[in-house]
């Protein structure tokens, strides 16, 4: 009887470390991510916030979550505002966006990071700063936040580079986006911008 007893518990106690998160507004949020201490694990914890769910960045910086894809462990977050007429983004003061070191999350190689009114130092790293890359595209099509003529680069987010951090500060580049999956022959009224990230499974 003691052993079938312990069986059930156990059972029970396993469903309910895996309880799902309730919906934050219209947005699922499978397991394991976490809104509560409730629910999910809570090392993979987003944020719901009057029925918007976010993606905290380790200076307590908040990315609206755009979408969800359990079944590749990815999520889309929104990238920052850069400030109207300043080429500013608003992430600025806290030198973008940063990931925990210990967090599961991490940035996927799926984004193009698109770096905007840097400095001309930029131009000896092996960024592509040229005339023909994506973020002259954009520059040249849209309004981008004022940034206009300045030195933009882009670039891969690749194994080689941190996969924790899209950094901008003042004396670098002072503004960024990002596109998933981007390509090449698309117009840039199809480009998918958001910054995906990647969660690795719990044990």
């Amino acid at each position: 009887m003691l052993p079938i007893l312990l069986t059930l518990l156990f059972s029970l106690s396993f469903t309910s470390a895996q309880k799902q998160c309730p919906k934050c507004g219209s947005m699922e949020v499978p397991y394991p991510l976490s809104t509560s201490q409730d629910c999910g694990l809570p090392n993979y914890s987003l944020s719901c916030d009057e029925g918007m769910l976010n993606f905290v960045s380790v200076d307590n910086f908040t990315y609206k979550v755009e979408s969800i894809s359990p079944e590749t462990d990815r999520l889309i977050i929104e990238p920052p505002n850069i400030e109207q007429n300043t080429c500013l983004s608003s992430d600025l003061p806290l030198n973008g966006l940063r990931i925990d070191d210990s967090s599961p999350f991490n940035i996927s190689k799926s984004n193009t990071v698109m770096l905007f009114n840097c400095s001309d130092n930029l131009l000896l790293s092996p960024l592509n700063c040229s005339s023909i890359s994506p973020c002259r595209r954009l520059l040249d099509e849209t309004e981008a936040g004022g940034c206009g003529r300045a030195l933009c680069c882009s670039y891969l987010k690749d194994a080689s580079m941190t996969s924790r951090q899209i950094r901008v500060r003042v004396g670098g580049c002072t503004a960024y986006t990002s596109i998933v999956d981007f390509k090449p022959d698309q117009s840039v009224e199809f480009w998918n911008f958001g910054i995906e990230l990647q969660w690795l499974p719990p044990n």
